[in-house]
């Protein structure tokens, strides 16, 4: 699919906001005052950002609140139903730690679940296209809750967790590139299933259904050389996992270096993740892509 860029802001920045609150939900870092004003300042502006990110990708974004009506059937409707409650159980947990020095632990721990069910449910709106092969497996909600959890813990300084959160996330990207590779030859769609004629033998495209473009093989059928796309994925992981766990298990004498070492980790981390979500978009074959010749 053509990445949009308002997407590709969302998923990353969001992921990181709610990531960041479900850690500080769980008291990791227990902060409190100024201090705790910086974290929370730092969790809900990528949060709100992300969401309000998303709202450019629509085509009507003054009919967003429309989104919250079909809660039943709809993982979009989840996802913003789950983020406004996270943002204001957060919110009275954030004003008793800046404002009044107390943890509502109750409010925490409520917060950090909404928080995740926040990412899974924005994973669920991927994961449920059975269109996409590349997006429709278990991998997919797995893969952004680990990204939300790693950044989260280097935004919240936690250092003993931090390390293994990034192996783990950096472990479900490798394995989530290795079967996507696999998921469009396994799912059983085919020139014959996309047309309906597979039963009448072998079927191949004569000629396209027509010489110009459409919406559809500018949204759906977006192609990325198989040379560049691997490039990107060194950088992606380069960038997303390995050289900030580097960053973290250095050793460093001296707090400054240490922080200054933790703040290139996040930095990186960030960039390698925007790389990561653009491959997302940009290597998803969309079937469609079938009855036109192009898979």
């Amino acid at each position: 699919m053509h990445p949009a860029p308002s997407v590709i802001i969302f998923t990353t920045l969001s992921g990181l906001g709610f990531g960041l609150l479900a850690f500080l939900g769980l008291g990791k870092p227990e902060v409190t005052g100024w201090v705790a004003c910086v974290f929370y300042a730092l969790a809900f502006g990528f949060a709100v950002g992300g969401l309000l990110a998303s709202t450019f990708h629509l085509g009507r974004p003054e009919r967003a609140w429309r989104a919250f009506t079909q809660w039943k059937t709809s993982w979009l409707s989840r996802e913003g139903i789950c983020a406004v409650a996270a943002l204001i159980v957060m919110g009275l947990f954030a004003f008793g730690a800046v404002f009044l020095d107390s943890h509502w632990w109750a409010l925490g721990w409520l917060g950090a679940a909404l928080s995740l069910a926040t990412v899974f449910t924005t994973s669920m709106i991927y994961t449920q296209l059975k269109t996409i092969p590349r997006w429709n497996m278990s991998l997919t909600p797995v893969m952004f809750l680990s990204f939300s959890l790693a950044g989260g813990s280097l935004l919240a300084g936690a250092e003993a967790l931090a390390p293994w959160l990034l192996a783990i996330a950096g472990s479900v990207q490798l394995a989530y590139w290795a079967k996507g590779d696999q998921a469009f030859a396994t799912s059983g769609t085919n020139m014959g299933t996309a047309t309906g004629l597979g039963d009448r033998g072998t079927v191949r495209a004569f000629e396209p259904p027509h010489t110009g473009s459409n919406y559809l093989l500018r949204e759906f059928v977006h192609v990325v050389g198989r040379k560049h796309a691997q490039k990107l994925r060194v950088i992606a992981f380069a960038l997303g996992f390995a050289l900030p766990l580097i960053c973290l298990i250095l050793p460093v004498e001296g707090l400054m270096l240490k922080h200054l070492l933790a703040g290139v980790a996040v930095l990186l981390h960030i960039a390698g993740i925007v790389v990561s979500r653009w491959l997302f978009f940009a290597q998803a074959e969309h079937v469609v892509g079938l009855y036109y010749g192009k898979r």
